[in-house]
């Protein structure tokens, strides 16, 4: 950018209660009055139009950072991260296009922090394949989800349910269980051992207050998404439909036996069409989502069958 945005700085060792009380000061912005500001900058390099454009969204950033808080990094550089990533966000929005900047920057903001948690991990330790990316970014939001992010390892049934949701075998969701543990911390943590007042992390995650920002982000990301994926859907064939839908989106996914009963072929020949369909799917959907300028190509690797 052009110019300076100064920001708030949270540093490792500072206050996260106060860092969060300042960035709430900052307003958030209508449509219109967001419309405006993004046309400045873009037309005329209006920097304290870039100033506002990123400070009314820190809230949104720090709630995406503190997602990621469970992967023993910092949270001052995963925010530090994310504002790059906000920053990266207004630069490339086009206002034209009908969109919120909080949905266009959400894919920003997680791919710079993804790619710092990524450079900050061991290679050792979070694999190279895209499957065990896959895996490392999504096992705590399933656990949570099956109720089992404080359980320690895993149960069988449990680790079988976690690998067919992923599409990852049972000794990668075991062995990147047991990486991974002691990361998460409790949400009864205080925010600050300084102040009784501070808070615990959990009453930063569920806020009281309506975050109409956030709220109306995460549902429009979650519609263009879904249009995303439909719209890359017809790219298939139906057999390429049919088996994609019954082992990805399916709960719970059929089985390869199933299909391979249905289409009259071998279960390794179900596997093949899942694999071949499901890689053409994704480039679709990276495609379309590069084309639209919703989806940066640091996160060409789309979850949006996985989230």
């Amino acid at each position: 950018m052009a110019g300076k945005i100064n920001l708030p700085v949270l540093s490792p060792d500072g206050n996260l209660s106060r860092y969060l009380e300042q960035i709430r000061t900052f307003p958030m912005l209508e449509q219109e009055q967001e419309y405006m500001l993004a046309k400045a900058w873009k037309d005329k390099g209006d920097v304290d139009a870039a100033h506002q454009l990123v400070t009314s969204h820190l809230r949104l950033v720090a709630k995406i950072a503190m997602g990621y808080r469970g992967y023993g990094l910092p949270v001052a550089d995963l925010i530090s991260e994310g504002n790059l990533g906000m920053m990266h966000a207004v630069k490339k929005f086009e206002p034209e296009k009908g969109f919120r900047l909080a949905t266009y920057a959400m894919w920003w903001i997680k791919a710079a922090i993804q790619e710092y948690i990524l450079r900050s991990w061991s290679l050792v330790k979070i694999g190279t394949t895209a499957g065990q990316k896959k895996l490392f970014f999504n096992l705590r939001r399933i656990k949570g989800q099956i109720q089992a992010i404080d359980e320690g390892d895993l149960k069988p049934d449990q680790v079988t349910h976690i690998a067919a949701q992923l599409g990852v075998t049972e000794s990668e969701v075991m062995s990147m269980n047991q990486r991974m543990a002691g990361n998460d911390r409790s949400l009864n943590v205080p925010l600050s051992r300084d102040s009784e007042g501070a808070g615990e992390w959990q009453d930063w995650l569920e806020d009281d207050s309506v975050d109409q920002e956030t709220s109306f982000a995460e549902h429009e990301e979650y519609s263009v998404r879904q249009t995303l994926m439909m719209d890359a859907m017809k790219g298939l064939n139906e057999r390429e439909q049919r088996i994609l839908q019954a082992r990805r989106l399916a709960e719970p996914p059929l089985t390869l036996e199933d299909l391979a009963t249905e289409f009259s072929v071998s279960r390794e020949r179900i596997r093949q069409i899942e694999v071949r369909a499901f890689e053409k799917l994704q480039k679709a959907v990276r495609d379309k989502a590069i084309e639209r300028r919703m989806l940066p190509e640091l996160d060409a690797d789309p979850a949006l069958l996985n989230q």
